[in-house]
């Protein structure tokens, strides 16, 4: 190490849950650390569905970290959890709170601007009790290597930065962890793409149609036939005074069914269900979208790589439970662990073990067990089979199928309700689309809802998302503009669409010497900086420059 180069011990890349608790446990043990946020305030990079849990069997909660967290920087408290298998205007309801409350301290709805600036600013507080502190703006490019090894980062903003510690909590499009070769963007089946819609409901509105109380709230899920197909579904999640209304879907069935992602959010937000909620009182804020990891597939068992630590999205820390999506309390016990292993390792003079003490305390402690659970390696390996999926599919919409559905009726709520089966669900057509199409069909009632409102189009979303451009300095690099190659994104992209030329991408007819080809082209002003593009196309991404691109309120 030199002194002819600003040198702290620990350099935590990202302002999220995990590198908020990565910070924290570094900074309570003495541990002299800088906290680098690309945005213009932590959170408003990042978005959520969203849900924090705090698992009784959690190494760490946030809560536990950051006191008076769940007073001060949360929505509201999820007390009931709701599953909707919807055919048509046909609805079957399944109460699975038991399996929301399974291994659970609490849950409470979040919107990321708010809790990760709140968490920011008690980050900065105690980071900066060691000499360090939280800098914004600033976005990390890339790491910064000596003779190979990893010793610290480089930025846009500021000259390379020294560190014995580098954690990588930059989230689902980690350039640190591509850069070290921990994370990769080849299988669009590894992901999840969600977007959603923040609506404006006034608490009493809520409190009336939801029947919550100030310290109670409630999670819908939406599984059937409204979403074309596609493997996935729906949520509305209740905030203090807005609803958190969206979709996630499998990123290889959008670009299979050719499925526009806006398309389908419509698709719930005029279900005859949501008509009831929101009659009256549709004022939709702000339209967003991320990509999640399938941490099932993508989770790496082995997150480090000399002095670099990933955490969170960035090491694919995910977990789908069935239809329950945990992912920033893996993020918190990820980033904590990161840390602790870190102190510990100083501890006893060998700060250079620490990558091998945080791989094994994420396994000592039980994380990469839900994280990878073997259930799902086994189940998968039959139930995904494609001429086992069609004979499922099959035998579920036969006669004798929806016979044993029938008999079956209350029985079903049972077991969407355990925790096993929860983890080691196919993924199929058959848990997203079939079998909720017919238990709808033969067990639900008719809603008659209707929509008083029409969903605002994608260009007036795009329209109203803050968005700091940076002409001359594009952060997508279309690598081949064919169809074949990149085709895809002009669908799957959340905020582009067939036939609209305001989007991140757009697909043209190109005539040259009386010949036509089908080519797309790029416009990354209005880009949500999901990373879409980057897994189902053939383009260079990079985050935009510190500062630049969009910064959503919510989040």
């Amino acid at each position: 190490m030199t002194d002819e180069h600003e040198h702290y011990e620990a350099v935590v890349v990202g302002a999220g849950p995990g590198g908020a608790a990565a910070a924290a446990v570094l900074a309570r043990n003495g541990v002299e650390t800088l906290v680098l946020e690309r945005g213009v305030e932590a959170g408003s990079k990042n978005v959520t569905g969203g849900l924090v849990y705090a698992e009784e069997s959690a190494p760490y909660t946030v809560d536990a970290l950051f006191p008076d967290f769940r007073e001060e920087a949360t929505e509201r408290p999820v007390t009931d959890y709701y599953l909707h298998n919807v055919a048509g205007e046909q609805v079957e309801t399944f109460d699975i709170t038991d399996l929301h409350e399974h291994d659970t301290e609490w849950s409470d709805a979040v919107l990321r601007r708010e809790m990760d600036s709140w968490m920011a600013d008690r980050v900065h507080e105690l980071a900066s009790e060691t000499g360090g502190g939280l800098l914004t703006d600033v976005r990390v490019n890339g790491l910064l290597r000596d003779g190979g090894e990893i010793v610290g980062v480089t930025c846009d903003e500021l000259d390379p930065i020294w560190a014995d510690l580098v954690i990588a909590a930059d989230g689902v499009n980690s350039e640190l962890a591509r850069d070290a070769g921990l994370m990769d963007w080849d299988d669009p089946d590894e992901w999840f793409q969600g977007v959603k819609a923040v609506v404006d409901v006034p608490s009493e509105i809520i409190a009336e149609r939801f029947g919550v109380g100030d310290d109670e709230g409630e999670a819908h899920l939406f599984s059937g036939d409204l979403f074309e197909g596609v493997r996935g579904g729906g949520f509305v999640y209740t905030n203090e005074d807005s609803l958190s209304i969206g979709s996630v879907f499998h990123l290889d069935s959008i670009v299979e069914q050719e499925a526009e992602p806006h398309q389908l959010l419509d698709n719930l937000l005029t279900h005859p269900l949501l008509a009831d909620w929101l009659e009256g009182h549709y004022d939709e804020v702000e339209y967003s979208a991320k990509l999640v990891p399938d941490s099932k597939k993508a989770a790496n068992p082995s997150p480090h790589e000399g002095r670099l630590l990933a955490v969170g999205d960035a090491a694919g820390q995910m977990q789908a439970q069935g239809p329950i999506i945990k992912g920033m309390n893996h993020a918190v016990s990820a980033g904590a662990l990161a840390g602790e292993a870190f102190a510990e390792a100083k501890l006893r003079g060998k700060p250079e073990q620490a990558g091998d003490l945080y791989e094994r305390k994420l396994r000592e402690e039980g994380v990469m067990g839900k994280l990878r659970p073997k259930g799902y390696r086994v189940a998968s390996a039959l139930g995904e089979r494609e001429p086992v999926a069609n004979a499922t599919d099959s035998l579920l919409t036969s006669p004798v199928g929806r016979l044993g559905v029938r008999l079956l009726g209350d029985r079903l709520e049972d077991l969407y309700s355990s925790p096993y089966l929860s983890q080691i669900v196919p993924d199929t057509q058959t848990p997203y689309v079939t079998l909720p199409t017919v238990i709808a069909e033969e067990l639900g009632e008719r809603v008659a809802g209707e929509a008083d409102f029409e969903p605002k189009d994608l260009a007036t979303r795009i329209g109203d998302l803050t968005y700091d451009t940076d002409v001359g300095n594009p952060h997508i690099e279309l690598l081949d503009d064919s169809v074949a190659a990149s085709g895809a994104a002009v669908t799957a992209c959340p905020v582009s669409a067939k036939d609209f030329g305001g989007g991140c991408y757009r697909e043209e007819t190109v005539k040259t010497n009386g010949s036509e080809q089908k080519r797309v082209s790029l416009d990354t002003q209005p880009c949500v900086e999901c990373g879409t593009c980057a897994v189902v196309a053939d383009t260079d991404w990079e985050h935009p420059r510190g500062g630049k691109g969009v910064e959503f309120e919510q989040g």
